[in-house]
């Protein structure tokens, strides 16, 4: 069940990015500045792809920890970049803790993966 909220979480992200990448890509990024349309829709792959992997429990280890990253990103830029960042900064740490608790646990869909 954790995995599946997640999952879920992870596609409504991907889906809000995708959504909004015209605005997301007239926001100005330190550091970056504007990003385009396209890394705007790669971004929101690589998320999509993560939430399906956890749905199906493919890789679920492997997947939590570019969850964890995203996540760990997210919560970090919750504040600066509300237009960007679709969750409250809370929702991130929950999605953190269910994220670190999935990568301990390798809970797969078929147990395949290893606990660490």
């Amino acid at each position: 069940m954790l995995r599946v909220l997640v999952a879920l979480s992870f596609l409504y992200i991907a889906y809000a990015q995708a959504a909004r990448r015209k605005e997301i890509s007239q926001i100005q990024i330190a550091v970056i500045g504007h990003v385009d349309q396209t890394l705007v829709l790669i971004s929101s792959l690589v998320i999509a792809a993560t939430g399906i992997a956890l749905f199906l429990g493919w890789h679920t280890q492997l997947a939590a920890i570019v969850g964890l990253v995203v996540a760990l990103k997210h919560a970090i830029f919750a504040k600066k970049y509300p237009r960007l960042i679709p969750l409250r900064r809370l929702e991130y740490v929950y999605l953190i803790v269910i994220l670190l608790t999935l990568l301990i646990s390798g809970a797969g869909a078929f147990a395949m993966d290893v606990p660490l």
